[in-house]
């Protein structure tokens, strides 16, 4: 991209009464001052007028042909949004307005906007961090109020004033070090002794530590609890995802292995966001399609942090057994919920039994008692029956449980971004070799190395002179144009 031109984009939705035309570079007044006139008899040019003033007019085409009536916004650099001059036309929200407004400005020597280009041209022009760009497309796509606090204390300097707080310690760390590195051959002079930067040290691994740590909750928070619905074929898991986004989203077929490929959707249960996950039914087959999204079944209950394992109550020990050694293994450190489904089909008597050995009363040595033997502590088992939403609040209910979400003030630190955490990852583990190396008594030197690592990581996240144009493409490509 040229950050020398002047650019333009449609910055609202389609469908509106009224839309925003944003245009933003050197020749912005100067361009937009070729079609627009302002209203009344003295026709005073938009250059010559005051920023942050509003000015009613009409857009003409070259055959002085009235395209719209508008209002105006001027600001100039580099107090606007991009730091460079920038207007603002209010008009009517008709697409053909909108393009007949758009071909006017290119005409005069705009050029359309790339997605995320007003931001980039932000952060280029130092409006704000790269952390604080990255924000803005989270503000956008905020679906709660805790993503929506999130993002804006990361917006507005959170998140950065705590790493700059990070940075200065490092600094101050560093510079002792080289101290002693540049004043080696003088043993009798010592800037801080080891106690000293071993708390230092500790001080910034703490604080690195929570964020890292925080990210889990962070991206829980922006892309959703993601919960695995695992289990054979025909248990009823596509009728269960169903009934949980109470829309026919999945297809629902007595045929076995229907469900071929992973199906994923969202909804919001008490503010909480849950991504749930519908895999195709496991089961030996010699199909070779189904065989891989058995596979990726497998892959999307890895990544869960809740697995529902959907079994027919009707058959249920049979269906234990047959997947158990392969199941429950692979939820160690998850939340497993047994979901017996079709708990509606069992007669009167089964229902008893089975109830009984859910509340571990004493009952007949039945199958359901000898299934819940083998079944870890941990786990939750829940009749219900899914076709006729039975139990389904109860199960809605467990889930809650299971995600905590402390509340947050906009002064809560949390990372939801995946380049963030990579990067305080590196940075972790930076300083944790700094650490070692205290302790250890390495030579300065290495232990430098290690600090100058930490601060580059650091920095990483911000954004600077270590940024390259593939990290600002990757970043700002997934923005909307406009913004």
């Amino acid at each position: 991209m040229n950050t020398q031109d002047t650019i333009c984009a449609i910055a609202t939705a389609q469908g509106g009464a009224i839309s925003i035309i944003r245009i933003s570079g050197r020749d912005a007044i100067n361009i937009t001052d070729k079609i627009f006139y302002a209203a009344g008899n003295k026709h005073t040019p938009l250059a010559e007028r005051p920023a942050n003033t509003i000015t009613f007019g009409l857009i003409k085409n070259g055959n002085d042909e009235i395209i719209d009536e508008v209002l105006v916004s001027i600001f100039r650099a580099p107090h606007s949004y991009t730091g460079e001059d920038s207007v603002e036309i209010s008009c009517h929200g008709s697409s053909y307005i909108l393009q007949q407004v758009m071909q006017l400005l290119i005409n005069n020597g705009c050029r359309a906007a790339g997605p995320g280009e007003y931001t980039q041209r932000a952060f280029l022009n130092g409006k704000m961090d790269l952390s604080q760009a990255e924000a803005v497309a989270d503000l956008i796509a905020a679906t709660s109020a805790a993503t929506h606090r999130m993002a804006m204390n990361q917006m507005r300097g959170g998140f950065s004033r705590e790493l700059s707080i990070l940075r200065d310690k490092l600094l101050h760390l560093t510079s002792l070090m080289e101290l002693e590195l540049d004043f080696s051959d003088h043993e009798e002079l010592e800037f801080a002794d080891r106690s000293e930067l071993k708390d230092i040290a500790s001080q910034i691994e703490r604080v690195i530590s929570h964020l890292t740590n925080s990210f889990s909750m962070g991206n829980a928070l922006k892309n959703g609890v993601p919960v695995a619905i695992v289990g054979e074929t025909n248990a009823g898991k596509s009728t269960l995802l169903n009934a949980l986004l109470n829309e026919e989203r999945a297809i629902v077929s007595d045929i076995h292995g229907t469900t071929r490929d992973v199906i994923e959707d969202t909804i919001n249960l008490e503010g909480i966001t849950f991504r749930f996950i519908d895999t195709a039914g496991i089961r030996e087959t010699t199909d070779a399609i189904e065989t891989l999204g058995i596979e990726r079944s497998f892959q999307k209950l890895d990544q869960a942090n809740i697995v529902l394992w959907v079994i027919d109550a009707t058959c249920a020990e049979e269906q234990f057994k047959q997947l158990s050694d392969q199941i429950i293994p692979r939820c160690k450190d998850k939340h497993l919920i047994i979901v017996l489904n079709k708990f509606d089909l069992l007669d009167d008597r089964a229902k008893e039994l089975l109830t009984n050995s859910i509340n571990n009363k004493e009952g007949d040595n039945s199958s359901f008692t000898t299934i819940l033997g083998n079944v870890p502590k941990e786990c939750v088992v829940m009749p219900l029956s899914a076709k006729n939403k039975d139990g389904l609040q109860g199960l809605q209910k467990q889930l809650i449980s299971y995600t905590t979400i402390p509340d947050m003030s906009q002064n809560d630190i949390v990372v939801s971004n995946i380049r963030h955490y990579e990067a305080l990852k590196y940075a972790l583990d930076a300083i944790h070799r700094v650490q070692d190396g205290l302790n250890a008594q390495l030579s300065g030197d290495l232990i430098s190395e290690d600090l100058r690592q930490c601060l580059f990581h650091l920095a990483e996240i911000v954004g600077g002179e270590i940024t390259t144009d593939e990290v600002l493409g990757n970043i700002f490509k997934h923005f909307c144009i406009g913004k």
